[in-house]
């Protein structure tokens, strides 16, 4: 199937400053060569621990960061290279999903204003009055009574909250959602609810989703396929069953040995990493892992893996498993 979206070798590097009048020290390395590619109706989880550069590169997908380089093709449309206006009418496509369901909403603008803005600013619609009605029948799509499009944002809860985000998201039809941690600030039975919502919401529009999580949980249920991101760079890439069941790079599986089991009688070997990340402003030469990594080898200091097909649709960034080509992808 062809890609809906090609992301190829983005980076965005960010200069360090040691004073206002102060020229450049340095860069920090936020993303530094991601290279992903999501099909139509798919949703590709990007996983990693704070600080890998998960959400910077969702930004950098849907130009709310520039990036330094790289390429982001959307349906065989360069992004990066669209002037603002038609950057602007491609955004009907691509939508977002923030993380924080209290910080995404304006707290002076009624809920239904809100999810109507959207539709205003692209003039979908023949009048205002189909417009209020587009608007009610997103609101009950989510699983919102209606007649709440009068209240403000702090009249409801967290999990109602992002289900106003979403039904903001989804008034345009986008083909591609980039969903930022959207249940991460959420109580348990609420993420279970909306992780719902969008997977019902995909199987009736044909979504498709980059889904940013560091929750492994959450991403087992709703991903396709898992991209593991270690400091600027992708690591592993495969579908859920190959990350969950076969995970080939060390920092992957200490990623799943970390996830909390429910039974106390159950025991699981763990994984124990050495230190804390480096800083994406120094990374460490050859594999950026090495210096946590408990499967060091002689390459490793001084060689960067590139990532390579292992398996078929398996790819992992590790000199434990050299694959059988060169080219990188995912």
């Amino acid at each position: 199937m062809s890609a809906l979206l090609e992301v190829g070798d983005l980076k965005k590097h960010f200069p360090i400053r040691r004073g206002m009048l102060s020229g450049v020290s340095g860069w920090v390395r936020a993303v530094d060569g991601v290279s992903l590619r999501i099909a139509p109706g798919e949703t590709l989880a990007l996983v990693g621990e704070s600080g890998s550069g998960k959400t910077t590169t969702g930004r950098c997908i849907l130009r709310l960061l520039e990036p330094t380089s790289g390429s982001v093709v959307f349906d065989g449309v360069d992004l990066l290279a669209l002037k603002p206006r038609a950057m602007r009418r491609m955004r009907r496509q691509v939508q977002v999903i923030f993380q924080d369901p209290y910080g995404s909403l304006n707290p002076r603008m009624r809920v239904g204003t809100i999810v109507r803005e959207p539709l205003d600013i692209h003039r979908i619609g023949a009048s205002r009055r189909e417009r209020d009605d587009m608007v009610a029948a997103l609101l009950r799509r989510v699983g919102l009574d209606p007649s709440m499009k009068d209240r403000y944002p702090h009249e409801f809860s967290g999990g109602q909250r992002q289900r106003i985000g979403v039904a903001r998201a989804l008034a345009l039809k986008p083909r591609l959602i980039v969903a930022d941690e959207p249940v991460s600030a959420l109580d348990v039975s609420v993420q279970a609810q909306v992780i719902n919502l969008l997977m019902d919401l995909q199987d009736e529009f044909g979504i498709a989703y980059l889904f940013i999580a560091h929750d492994l949980a959450v991403v087992e249920r709703i991903a396709d396929r898992v991209a593991v991101m270690y400091l600027g760079r992708i690591a592993e890439v495969g579908t859920r069953e190959e990350i969950f069941r076969n995970p080939l790079h060390p920092y992957t599986r200490a990623l799943l040995q970390a996830i909390p089991i429910p039974d106390p009688t159950r025991a699981r070997e763990r994984a124990v990493l050495r230190g804390d990340p480096p800083s994406p402003a120094q990374p460490p030469p050859g594999c950026r892992f090495h210096t946590r990594c408990p499967s060091v080898i002689e390459a490793c200091p001084r060689v960067e893996p590139p990532l390579l097909e292992v398996t078929p649709g398996h790819w992992v960034a590790c000199h434990l498993y050299p694959g059988p080509g060169g080219a990188s992808g995912g």
